[in-house]
Formats: structure tokens, C-alpha cells, sequence
């Protein structure tokens, strides 16, 4: 695929790189820029149309020879698919090779509208090509090149008329002779009254003039009534005619140059009948390719109907995935005997982000009092709130909606002690409260939980950090909390 042009899907020709990375002929591209204002790269649409940038624009100076690849494919192996020629080489030996392929179809050169293979082209210009003609010298008419031969040594056997002598040039057989000489007596006349005219004006003196009856031009009359066939011998007028036959001239050479054109026509013909068979067979060629690159596009349209299937597949099997993983963690971390050690890790991070404001308190997972109790969790406020903002760190208890409070009584009327664990096992932070009955936060849940209720002065964060105390060791802290649940 990289040899190919991404316009004509050949092989590359003086190949070129545009800053989207794909490559064109050279004359592809000229001629993409030249027929399309803003050209984007064909490529970079059917790859992926939401990522076009201004690197897909094309343009001639935006892109550059790509020497490495033109000589890779100068250096591929290739053969002759002409039928009958086996020549077989390389890439940049196959245009040398195309122009003297023996078995190329190729026009002949006179203009006669045949297409023949270069090996047959001599016995074509020899044997058929009605444009290779030669002039006989001795008759002047026009002959193919295999006629010349056989026509010479006829016409070198044939006699000539009798009045070759004043001007007639026809020449034949003895049969063909005596015809002519029956059917031109009036040509032959004025050749005569021609020849007398030249011969007068040579031998009369000056002032002397014939008799009236005799004069050329009423002897002309006379003769040419007397037989004159409706279409004289061409052979019989040489270029030095009386001046009455000159209409007759100039119709001859009409006749002659509407031959020549009718001949040129028949060759036009042929030219564009191979042309019509050749835009024929392009056509029948493009509508193949449209009929193909339709498939293909129905074949890519469902390919994408049928990623974004699995696609949406996967996104629900990933959500799937998540929702196991937390139920999994919760498992393992949920208690359900009221009493709950929740473990705090990088503490000075979450303690910083608590001060910027960026979170400003961390909830527990939940814990229940019992199997089928209550649903509970604690939040914390690492840089205090209410009361105990930026002094303290506040600790409250959150009742939560659980999945049996239909059988539970109340409001929740348990005694609640948190505990801050010195590492150290020596002076642990220890505070209770008994709920506030009348207080919403002890009410049976209508949303996921209650308004937090307990301890905004928890502990000062002076002594959260002091040294002498090991509340914080290796960025960890540990909060327990226990529910009476008797």
C-alpha cells in the first residue's frame, strides 16, 4: 500500500509527501490543486473525517520529493503485461522497455487509424495502410507502396495516343487506346487548334491575318459542336489549356479536393471509433469501480455499526466491571457489628487539599450496626469546619438510607463513641455523644443520608501534628468508630 498514490491508486510517479503524511504522483497533486480551491487530503477524509487539521490541505508547496520511496519502487520487480511479451527487470528499466515493446499496441503514424502491435508495424505501412502512398512519375496518380513495382512494369508495356505529339498524355493498351481515341475526338481537336495557334503565331509575319472562317476561336466553336463528351479526359488537358476550359479545371480539382478531405474524414472516423471503444471500456471500467467502492462502503458502514455495538458493549461490561469492584471492596470493608476502623492515607496531601479548599471533607464507606441494622459512615474534616475551621479537626456520624428501615425503630437512639488511635497505644482521642432525638439527623433517611451530626472540635490540628504523639505515622491516620448497640 505505500507505493501507492493515494489519488490514482497506482504505482507512485515522481512520488511527493504532504505534511499529513500520505503520498502522491506528482501529477496527481498538480492537477488536485489546480481543479480544487482548498483541496483537502482524499486519505485523511476517509480515514478519520473529525481529526482534519490544516496539515490535510493540500498544496504544492507544502509538500516535498519523497527520495526514499521513489527509490524503493525504481527498485521493484516487475513484469511486461503486455500478452506475448515476456520481458521481466526492474521498475526504473520498465519505461525504456514500453517504448520498444515489441508486442505494444501502438497507432500508425501516417494517421489511418490502425492500431497495430510495433513488430507488425512495417508489414502494415508495406501491405495495409492506405495513407503510405507513392506518386507514379510517369502517370502521376497515387499508389500504395506494394502497388509501385507491379504498376511500373504495367505502365512501361502500355503505348501512348497518337496525339502525344500536341499535348495528350493518356497511355494504355491497344484496346484502351482505340476507345479513348473514339470517345476524346473533341479534346483532341482543341489540342490540335492549340497546337495550330502556336504554330500561326510562329510562322505568319506581322500584319498578316487569316481568313475569318479559320480563326481559332470560331474553328474551337465549330469542333466543340461538333462532338464535345459531357466529361473530358483529365489526361487529356495539360496545364497549358485554352482559357474556356478553365471552368473545367477548377472542377476537376474540386472533385480532387473533396477526395483528399472524404479520405482524411474516414481516417477521423476510424480515430474516433477506437477512442469511442477505448472511453467505452473507461466507463464500463468506472462503473465497476463505483459498484465496488459502494460494496465497500456498505462493508465499512457495517463494521462501524458493529464497533460501536461492541463498543457500547464494552462501556456497559467496564460499568459492570466498576460496579463489581466497588460492591467487591465494600464487602471487604463493610462491618456489620457497629464497630468500624477506617484508615487514612496521605494525609498531609488531603490535609492540604481540606485547606485550599479543593476537598473539603472525606466520607467513610458505610457499616452497619448489625447484619440487618443500621446503615452508617463517618465524615471528617481534616482542616475542621464549623466551629473548628482552620483550629480543628471535625469528626461527625451520618446515618444513611439502608435497605431495612422499614423493620428498624425510629429515630436512632444509639450511643455513638469515636476514637482517634495513638500509634503509639499510648493516649488515644476519645470522644461520645448520645443522638439528639428530636434532631433531622437521627430521623429514618428520605434521601441517601442524613445531615452529619457529632464532634466539629474533634481534635486541635496543633496537636494532630505535634511530635510528641503518634495520631499520624507514615502519612496514615486510623478513626474508630463504636455504636452500642445493647
Amino acid at each position: 500500500q505505500k507505493f501507492l498514490c493515494s489519488n490514482c491508486h497506482n504505482i507512485l510517479k515522481k512520488a511527493l509527501q504532504t505534511l499529513c503524511g500520505h503520498r502522491y504522483c506528482s501529477a496527481c497533486l498538480t492537477w488536485i490543486v489546480r481543479n480544487n480551491k482548498n483541496a483537502i487530503c482524499q486519505k485523511c477524509k476517509e480515514e478519520d473525517p473529525n481529526t482534519l487539521g490544516e496539515e490535510s490541505l493540500l498544496a504544492e508547496d507544502r509538500a516535498f520529493g519523497d527520495a526514499a520511496i521513489n527509490k524503493e519502487i525504481s527498485e521493484l520487480r516487475v513484469r511486461c503485461v503486455t500478452p506475448g511479451c515476456s520481458w521481466s527487470g526492474v521498475m526504473k528499466d520498465f519505461e525504456e522497455h514500453q517504448s520498444l515493446c515489441e508486442y505494444a499496441l501502438i497507432p500508425c503514424h501516417t494517421g489511418c487509424g490502425h492500431v497495430v502491435m510495433r513488430r507488425k508495424l512495417a508489414d502494415h505501412l508495406e501491405n495495409g495502410c492506405v495513407n503510405n502512398v507513392t506518386v507514379c512519375q510517369q502517370c502521376h496518380c497515387s499508389l500504395a507502396s506494394s502497388e509501385c513495382q507491379s504498376h511500373s512494369t504495367s505502365s512501361a508495356s502500355k503505348d501512348g495516343c497518337c496525339f502525344s505529339e500536341v499535348g495528350c498524355a493518356f497511355r494504355g493498351s491497344k484496346e484502351k487506346i482505340q476507345e479513348h481515341e473514339k470517345s476524346a475526338v473533341g479534346a483532341h481537336m482543341l489540342l490540335l487548334l492549340q497546337h495550330m495557334r502556336h504554330l500561326q503565331g510562329s510562322l505568319c509575319p506581322k500584319g498578316f491575318s487569316p481568313r475569318p472562317e479559320l480563326s481559332l476561336r470560331s474553328a474551337g466553336k465549330s469542333i466543340c459542336e461538333l462532338q464535345m463528351p459531357a466529361e473530358p479526359e483529365l489526361d487529356c488537358f495539360p496545364a497549358s489549356s485554352v482559357p474556356g476550359d478553365e471552368s473545367v479545371l477548377q472542377q476537376l480539382m474540386r472533385e480532387k479536393v473533396i477526395s483528399e478531405l472524404e479520405n482524411k474524414l474516414q481516417v477521423f472516423e476510424n480515430i474516433v471509433a477506437v477512442l469511442n471503444k477505448e472511453v467505452e471500456s473507461s466507463h464500463l471500467e468506472i462503473l465497476a469501480f463505483r459498484r465496488q467502492s459502494e460494496l465497500d462502503q456498505n462493508i465499512i458502514r457495517g463494521l462501524e455499526l458493529k464497533i460501536a455495538e461492541l463498543h457500547q458493549c464494552l462501556m456497559q461490561k467496564d460499568a459492570g466491571l466498576s460496579s463489581l469492584h466497588k460492591s467487591l471492596l465494600f464487602s471487604e470493608q463493610a462491618s456489620y457489628d457497629g464497630i468500624f476502623l477506617w484508615k487514612i492515607t496521605e494525609v498531609g496531601r488531603k490535609l492540604q487539599d481540606s485547606v485550599t479548599g479543593r476537598t473539603v471533607s472525606l466520607y467513610s464507606p458505610a457499616f452497619y450496626t448489625a447484619k440487618y441494622g443500621y446503615k452508617v459512615c463517618l465524615r471528617v474534616y481534616l482542616n475542621g469546619d464549623g466551629t473548628g475551621k482552620g483550629t480543628h479537626m471535625s469528626l461527625f456520624f451520618v446515618v444513611m438510607k439502608g435497605d431495612y428501615d422499614a423493620l428498624l425503630p425510629w429515630p436512632f437512639r444509639h450511643k455513638v463513641t469515636f476514637m482517634l488511635l495513638d500509634q503509639n497505644n499510648r493516649e488515644h482521642i476519645i470522644d461520645a455523644f448520645r443522638p439528639d432525638l428530636t434532631s433531622a439527623s437521627f430521623q429514618r433517611p428520605v434521601n441517601e443520608m442524613n445531615v452529619a451530626s457529632g464532634c466539629p472540635l474533634f481534635l486541635p490540628l496543633a496537636k494532630l501534628q505535634s511530635p510528641k504523639h503518634a495520631y499520624v505515622r507514615e502519612d496514615t491516620l486510623f478513626l474508630k468508630c463504636i455504636i452500642e448497640t445493647n
